[in-house]
This record gives structure tokens, C-alpha cells and sequence, in this order.
């Protein structure tokens, strides 16, 4: 396959030989070079999922659709920042075979855990202990965590040492990541006269509400924007599957689907998975519709279609108590 997507940017090569072969042959054709507008681009051609990088520009390019109020400060942090680096690694595939380093999916993440474990997860339960005045909560995903403390000035000093615990392995905290927050019964009100909004941390928006019987509890909702640019997404790709075969398209948006529930699926957010669900049907619904303009995709056939593919809305991760209730 000759310039396709994800090959390298090498001038075009033409694949037609000269009609006159014999003496003297006909003069052979010349191949064309890259355009002088458009400049090569940073790219990785293959990966160990066997599917074509976005290029450098590319990678900008989808940071400012999908914040309109980004600044470009350092356009290398757009082009390879961690976050790029986290979804090139979950990207992988788990039983593909060892990259160019002998390295696989599994020893990349085994490596992160064992290195953030000597540099936090010690540190930080030794801190815990020796430190600390009030209750200390740390939870922590890959490079992602958050620590819940009792008292502010516990939390400011925890800040201020690990600042000086991570300088010392040459790491430094997100400055854009990191916030101190107040959370709690009491402090919906605080935020509120004070200015501020409600929290947002991992994809999700987090509510200070109460329980029936008028007790504190979190509330856990999608953010808008992240499920607002997530329909955008397979509304793009459905379009782009609009003549692929119905079961290929069910699978993918199943997968699709399932995957969002398992991430988004945490107890007070059934109305976001939802609507998210119900979306991603009449996306889907809309596309088959636009395959031909006299064959009409009735509600009817559509449901029978959602109930076969589509997985229902419900909660993956219940609370640790139902999660981990044991019955003997």
C-alpha cells in the first residue's frame, strides 16, 4: 500500500512503468516530493497495536477543539506531555509482542507501580503515621491520587513535603492537577461563599448532597464536557462506520459502551450513564438512517437492535461495603 495513513513521508513513487520498454525506451515518469506547505510531521508510524500514531500537529490540533480556552505556552507539552504517554500506554495491547526495548504492556506498568511505590506509597504511609494530628486518607491509581485530611494544616504540609520529596527523584506535581479542596459537610457552603465551584477530579464533577435520612454523602456526576465530547466522538466514528455491517458497528459501539460504564459507573451516577446510553443509541439510530433514503430504521427494529448490542445502564463500583460484604 503506497501512501497510506500511518506510512512514512516519503515523496510519492509512481507505479507505472514507461509504455515503451525497448530501444530507446520511453522516458519513465517522475515522482512527486512533499508539498511545499506542508512540512513533515513528528509521527510514530507503528505501534505495538498495529494501528497508526497521530502526528505532532495532530495532537495540538485535538487539544484546542477540545478546549477552546487552552494557551499554547509550550507547545511540547501538547505534543508529548504524561497524559499523551498514559493513553499511549493503556493503548496497548496486553498480549502484543515486545517493543524495540524487549519491553511489554505488562513490565511498563509493573515498572511505573514498583518506582511510584518506593517514591509515594511509602513515603507517604510513613508520614501518615509519624506526621499527621488527624485522619489521613491516600488513594492512588497509576500516577493519579488523592489524599483526603482532617485538618487543613495537615494537608498544607503534606503538600509542601512532597513537593520536596519529588524534587529530590527529579519529579514535580502538576501544577494545573494540583489543588488543595474542601470537602464535606460544611463545605458546600464555604466554597459557595467564598466563589468557588463544585470540585472536579478523574473525569467526574463532586457534590456535597445528603442522604434521605439527612446525612452527608458524595455525589459523584460525569462532567458535562467529558460526556458532551464523548458523543462527539462516536457520532464522528459511527459516521465513519456508516456502510460497515451492522454487527461490526454493534460490536464496536459495545465495546465502546462497556467501557464507559466501567470507568463512569459509581454509585449517584446512574442518571449520567443514562443518558450517555441512551445517546449512543439514537446516534445510532440516526446513522443507519442516513444509509439509504427510502429504507426507514423504525424505533421498533432500533430497540431490538440496542437490546442485542448494547449493554444497559448500570454501576460497576458500589460502595465498598456492599463491594466487599462477605455472607458466611
Amino acid at each position: 500500500m503506497m501512501n497510506g495513513q500511518g506510512q512514512s513521508d516519503r515523496p510519492v513513487v509512481p507505479a507505472k512503468s514507461p509504455n515503451n520498454a525497448g530501444q530507446p525506451a520511453a522516458e519513465g515518469m517522475e515522482g512527486r516530493g512533499l508539498a511545499k506547505g506542508n512540512p513533515s510531521q513528528q509521527s510514530a508510524p507503528r505501534t505495538l497495536s498495529r494501528e497508526g500514531a497521530s502526528s505532532a500537529l495532530a495532537r495540538v490540533r485535538e487539544a484546542a477543539e477540545g478546549d477552546k480556552q487552552v494557551r499554547f505556552t509550550a507547545l511540547l507539552h501538547h505534543v508529548y506531555n504524561d497524559e499523551h504517554l498514559r493513553v499511549a500506554y493503556h493503548a496497548l495491547k496486553r498480549g502484543a509482542a515486545p517493543g524495540i526495548d524487549g519491553e511489554t504492556w505488562e513490565h511498563y506498568g509493573q515498572a511505573l507501580n514498583v518506582y511510584l511505590h518506593y517514591v509515594f506509597d511509602l513515603w507517604a504511609r510513613r508520614w501518615r503515621k509519624t506526621q499527621a494530628h488527624g485522619d489521613v486518607i491516600v488513594v492512588r491509581y497509576a500516577d493519579d491520587f488523592i489524599v483526603g485530611f482532617q485538618h487543613r494544616a495537615d494537608a498544607e504540609r503534606f503538600l509542601a513535603e512532597l513537593r520536596e520529596r519529588l524534587a529530590t527523584f527529579r519529579l514535580e506535581l502538576h501544577p494545573e492537577k494540583t489543588r488543595l479542596l474542601e470537602f464535606g459537610p460544611y463545605a458546600a457552603e464555604h466554597r459557595g461563599r467564598a466563589g468557588e465551584g463544585k470540585p472536579e477530579t478523574f473525569g467526574v464533577t463532586h457534590i456535597c448532597g445528603k442522604k434521605r435520612n439527612g446525612r452527608f454523602t458524595v455525589v459523584r456526576q460525569t462532567i458535562r464536557k467529558r460526556l458532551q465530547a464523548k458523543l462527539s466522538a462516536v457520532k464522528a466514528e459511527l459516521r465513519r462506520r456508516l456502510h460497515a455491517p451492522i454487527p461490526v458497528v454493534g460490536r464496536w459501539l459495545r465495546s465502546v459502551v462497556e467501557g464507559h460504564l466501567r470507568y463512569y459507573g459509581v454509585p449517584m451516577n446512574g442518571s449520567a450513564l443514562s443518558t450517555f446510553c441512551f445517546q449512543a443509541g439514537r446516534l445510532w439510530c440516526r446513522t443507519l438512517r442516513r444509509r439509504s433514503q427510502t429504507a426507514r430504521i423504525t424505533w421498533e427494529r432500533m430497540r431490538r437492535l440496542i437490546r442485542r448490542w448494547l449493554p444497559p445502564p448500570r454501576i460497576c463500583h458500589p460502595y465498598p461495603l456492599r463491594r466487599l460484604g462477605v455472607v458466611t
